[in-house]
């Protein structure tokens, strides 16, 4: 094996096109990680913020951008018993998918799907262990809820909205166009908002309030999804597309008997991914593998072409999930 890996580094914060193609050492493997050749990694809106200089990665990760991958084991480190060499798996990374080769603990893999391929498994780990660990873990969904996710047609609101309607919620979402509506309810969305049509405040108070929010807009969306919250509603916040800063009246969310609350997934420590893994495996492979719920996926661009994937991606105008083919 060559002792060098083609990738691609931000070279300094800004724009798409800071992103440059470099030559880099293949890491080794240290104890409890694994070292995985990778096929595909899947684009998301922290390489954005991170390329943007928004988003640092953790010290002891790697500083090139690329949260999830698919691939096969191309090494293990000490300590591994799980995975051996060529198992085909998709991975959480803490940084580095950008890459030929990638690191990552062996405990933030799962077994590729049965009859999904690589492709499609890149789009899987860092969707669906957020969409997971803050809709059930944190949120608490139930069935029979109503359930209102922003963004219903990027990858999270795809991913939201289909494990929610398998858990047997009533799915709400928004998204910007009657095509991405059209989607997202193809998905399970009972109902899909165009929010520049429509107030999706107005559209739950008439259906009795939303039990639980998935936002990552915030701003000025934070006053109203208390507005639109039943009482005793859930909110939980996993981004902030419009600024985490707002004035809110907090005498609305003490007398409603309403629960904020939000996460990141990327600074979590290496147990509490590793659990999230082992729900998934348990909970929700089995639901991939049925085909009851699939990954959606909008585009695929080569290594190469990472700052067109980046300007995709900036668009808004995807639908599901971008991935970079790394392999030929």
């Amino acid at each position: 094996m060559s002792q060098t890996m083609q990738a691609v580094e931000i070279s300094t914060p800004g724009g798409a096109e800071v992103l440059k193609r470099t030559t880099r050492d293949i890491p080794t493997p240290g104890p409890g990680e694994v070292l995985i050749r990778v096929a595909y990694a899947g684009v998301n809106r922290p390489d954005v913020l991170q390329r943007a200089g928004l988003y640092n990665p953790p010290a002891n990760a790697s500083d090139l951008p690329g949260l999830e991958a698919s691939g096969t084991i191309a090494a293990v480190g000490a300590g591994v018993t799980q995975w051996a060499e060529e198992d085909s798996v998709c991975a959480l990374l803490p940084g580095g998918g950008y890459a030929e080769y990638a690191l990552t603990p062996a405990a933030h893999c799962l077994p590729v799907p049965k009859g999904m391929d690589l492709k499609a498994a890149a789009c899987l780990p860092e969707t669906f262990f957020t969409v997971y660990s803050n809709v059930f873990q944190r949120g608490g969904l139930k069935a029979g809820e109503r359930f209102l996710v922003h963004g219903g047609s990027s990858g999270i609101g795809t991913t939201a909205i289909q494990l929610a309607q398998a858990a047997g919620a009533r799915v709400f979402t928004t998204a910007g166009s009657a095509e991405k509506c059209d989607a997202c309810v193809k998905l399970g969305a009972e109902r899909a908002i165009n929010y520049r049509d429509e107030d999706f405040v107005d559209v739950l108070r008439a259906e009795g309030g939303a039990d639980l929010i998935l936002d990552m807009v915030g701003g000025d969306y934070l006053p109203r999804n208390v507005k639109a919250m039943a009482d005793d509603g859930r909110l939980v916040q996993i981004a902030f597309l419009q600024g985490p800063k707002i004035s809110l009246n907090f005498a609305h969310v003490m007398m409603r008997r309403l629960t904020i609350t939000g996460s990141t997934l990327r600074p979590q420590s290496d147990l509490a991914k590793a659990k999230i893994a082992e729900a998934l495996l348990q909970d929700v492979w089995p639901l991939l593998e049925s085909g009851r719920i699939a990954p959606v996926m909008d585009s695929t661009f080569t290594l190469q072409d990472a700052v067109a994937a980046h300007q995709r991606m900036e668009s808004s105008g995807h639908i599901g999930k971008i991935v970079l083919q790394v392999a030929p």
